[in-house]
C-alpha cells in the first residue's frame, strides 16, 4: 500500500493514477495530522510526501514517523516544488526521508523509485519476520537446554542417592556422568569395570544395543578393584529419548551375588534332592509292583478258605440239620458272614488296582452304560425298574474303571430303593463351561456333567462328606448288603479322572449323583498311591 501525502487534491489525483495505472495499491492524506493517524494504523510499503503543507510540513511529519516503532522504517520520498535548495534536500534525508525530488516530477523515476523502494520496504519486513522467529527460536533452545541441565541435574542428584553403581552413557558408547558406588569397581570415571572373561559377551551386546531402543538386563561379574573379586551384578539399562530420538542411556549395576550364590546352592540341593525322589520313585514302583502281585496272591489265597468255609456250611446244612432251625440259622450267619469277607476281599483289590496307571482313550459313555446294563438285567426284571438314559458324549476316561464307577452307582440305586415301590433310574448328561458342580450349561463346554437320579430311600445330606469314605456306611449290612467300599472306589477313580462326584438327596426321596469330568483330558492320569 502507497500511501500519498499532499494538501492539494489536485496533486494528489495523477499521482493515484498512474501508480494504480502500474499495479499499486494507493491511499491519500491532505494534511500532516491525517497521514499520522492512518499510519497509525495502517502499514505503508512506501510513503509520498509534499514538504510544503500548512500545520505540520512534510519534515515534522517525517520525525514524528520516525519515532513510531510500528513505521519508522517505512521508506519516505519527500515532493517539493519550492523547496529545492540543498539545505531542504539535506533537511529532508535528516529527518527520516529517504529521496528528495523536485517538481515537476518524471513519472518514470518516481514509478522505479517506488517501485525499487517497495521491494526494499518488502525485503525488509521478511528478515525481520525471520529475525523474530530466530530470536524466538534461540529463545525455546535456551529454554530447552536449560530444562535438560536441570532434569540432568535431577538425575544426577537421584543417581548419587541410589545404593547401587549407576551411571549414563552416550549412543556412542561414551561414558557420561557415574556416581560414587562407580569407583568401586573403576578406577576411572570413563573407564568400563573389568568384566569377568567368561562375561564378555554380554558386556559386548551392552554396547551393541546403545544405539537401540530397547532396554538391556543381562547378569555378569564385575572385578571389585580393592578386594580384586569378581562378584555377580544384574546390568540393567533405559534408553533416554529427547525429541523422538534416543541420546543416551541410564543404567545400573545391582549386586545380586549373595542372591546368586543363594540359588546356585539351593540348585544343588533340588538337583540332589531330585536324584534322590528319582531313586525313591524307582524303588516305590517295585514295591508297588510287589504289592500288587501280593495283592493278587492273598485275595486268591484268602478266598479258598471262605469258599471251602461256604462250601462245607452249606453242604452239613442241607445234609445233617434239615430239622434243626436253630443250627440252621447259625450256620446262614455263618455262611453270609463268608460271603461279605469275600465281597470285602474283592473290592480291596479293586481299590488297590486304581494306583496302576492307565491310558485315556475317547469313550462312547451312553454305550458303556448300556452294556452295563446287561449285567443287571436279572436285578432290573426282578424289582420292575424303569431306567431312562440320555444321549451322553464321548469323553476321555479310563474306560474299564469309568465302567465301575457306574456299575457301583447303577448297583446303589437298585439295592436302596423302596418298599412297594418300582425302582426308576435317570441318567442324563449336559455340557458346562468350567470344573465346577453348579457350572452354568454351555453348548461347546469343556466339560461334561452327568446326572445320575433315583427313587430310592435317599440319605440326608448331612452325611455326605462321609458317603465317599472307605469303609463308610449309613445303613446297616442287616437290611442292606455292602462293604462301604463301592462310592470310596468312585471317588479315586473320578479324582484320577481329574473331575468331581458329588452327591443331593434327602431321606425317603432319592438321590441324586454329580459327576463332572473334563472332555478332553490335557495328559495321562498321574500315578496315584
Amino acid at each position: 500500500m502507497i500511501l500519498i501525502v499532499d494538501d492539494r487534491p489536485e496533486n494528489i489525483l495523477p499521482l493515484k493514477r498512474i501508480l494504480e495505472l502500474h499495479g499499486f495499491e494507493t491511499e491519500s492524506a491532505e494534511s500532516g495530522e491525517e497521514a499520522l493517524k492512518k499510519i497509525l494504523g495502517t502499514n505503508y510499503s512506501v510513503i509520498i510526501m509534499d514538504v510544503q503543507m500548512p500545520g505540520m510540513d512534510g519534515f515534522e511529519v517525517a520525525e514524528t514517523i520516525s519515532g513510531f516503532s510500528k513505521a519508522k522504517d517505512t521508506p519516505i520520498i519527500f515532493l517539493s516544488a519550492v523547496n529545492t535548495e540543498k539545505r531542504f534536500i539535506t533537511k529532508g534525508y535528516t529527518s527520516g526521508g529517504i529521496d528528495y525530488l523536485t517538481k515537476p516530477v518524471d513519472t518514470d523515476i518516481l514509478l522505479l523509485k517506488v517501485r525499487t523502494f517497495k521491494k526494499l520496504y518488502e525485503q525488509q519486513q521478511e528478515l525481520k519476520a525471520i529475525q523474530t522467529s530466530l530470536q524466538k527460536e534461540i529463545e525455546i533452545r535456551k529454554q530447552a537446554q536449560e530444562d535438560l541441565a536441570e532434569r540432568m541435574q535431577e538425575m544426577h542428584f537421584v543417581l548419587e542417592s541410589l545404593p547401587q553403581a549407576a551411571f549414563t552413557i552416550a549412543t556412542d558408547a561414551k561414558i557420561e556422568y557415574v556416581n560414587a558406588h562407580w569407583f568401586q569397581y573403576s578406577s576411572n570415571a570413563s573407564k568400563f569395570p573389568e568384566v569377568h572373561p567368561d562375561d564378555h559377551e554380554i558386556s559386548d551386546n551392552f554396547f551393541k544395543s546403545l544405539p537401540g531402543t530397547q532396554e538391556f538386563s543381562s547378569e555378569l561379574r564385575l572385578k571389585n578393584i580393592v578386594t580384586q573379586e569378581f562378584k555377580y551384578f544384574l546390568l540393567k539399562a533405559i534408553p533416554i529419548a529427547q525429541h523422538g530420538m534416543v541420546n543416551r542411556w541410564v543404567a545400573t549395576f545391582t549386586d545380586i551375588h549373595q542372591q546368586k550364590v543363594a540359588n546356585e546352592v539351593l540348585e544343588q540341593q533340588v538337583a540332589l534332592r531330585t536324584h534322590e525322589l528319582l531313586d525313591k520313585n524307582a524303588e516305590l514302583e517295585i514295591t508297588n509292583h510287589e504289592l500288587q502281585q501280593f495283592a493278587w496272591v492273598v485275595s486268591h489265597d484268602l478266598k479258598e478258605p471262605l469258599r471251602k468255609i461256604q462250601t462245607f456250611s452249606q453242604l452239613v446244612k442241607d445234609k445233617f440239620l434239615k430239622e434243626n432251625p436253630e443250627a440252621i440259622s447259625y450256620l446262614d450267619r455263618s455262611i453270609g458272614a463268608s460271603a461279605r469277607m469275600s465281597r470285602l476281599i474283592s473290592d480291596l483289590l479293586d481299590y488297590s488296582r486304581l494306583s496302576i496307571q492307565a491310558q485315556f482313550q475317547p469313550t462312547d459313555l451312553t454305550v458303556l452304560v448300556k452294556e452295563l446294563l446287561t449285567d443287571f438285567q436279572e436285578a432290573i426284571e426282578e424289582k420292575n425298574v424303569k431306567i431312562h438314559i440320555g444321549p451322553i458324549p464321548i469323553i476321555d476316561t479310563i474306560s474299564s474303571q469309568i465302567r465301575q464307577v457306574f456299575q457301583n452307582l447303577i448297583s446303589n440305586a437298585l439295592k436302596f430303593s423302596r418298599d412297594q415301590i418300582a425302582p426308576f433310574i435317570n441318567i442324563t448328561s449336559e455340557l458346562i463351561e468350567s470344573k465346577e458342580i453348579g457350572a452354568s450349561q454351555k453348548e461347546n463346554g469343556d466339560f461334561c456333567r452327568i446326572l445320575i437320579e433315583d427313587n430310592g430311600i435317599g440319605f440326608d445330606e448331612k452325611f455326605l462328606d462321609r458317603i465317599f469314605v472307605i469303609f463308610q456306611r449309613l445303613n446297616n449290612h442287616t437290611s442292606y448288603e455292602g462293604t462301604g467300599i463301592g462310592l470310596a472306589i468312585a471317588k479315586k477313580i473320578i479324582d484320577k479322572h481329574n473331575g468331581l462326584i458329588s452327591a443331593q438327596s434327602r431321606e425317603n426321596e432319592g438321590a441324586r449323583f454329580i459327576i463332572v469330568l473334563p472332555v478332553t483330558q490335557l495328559k495321562s492320569p498321574s500315578h496315584l498311591n
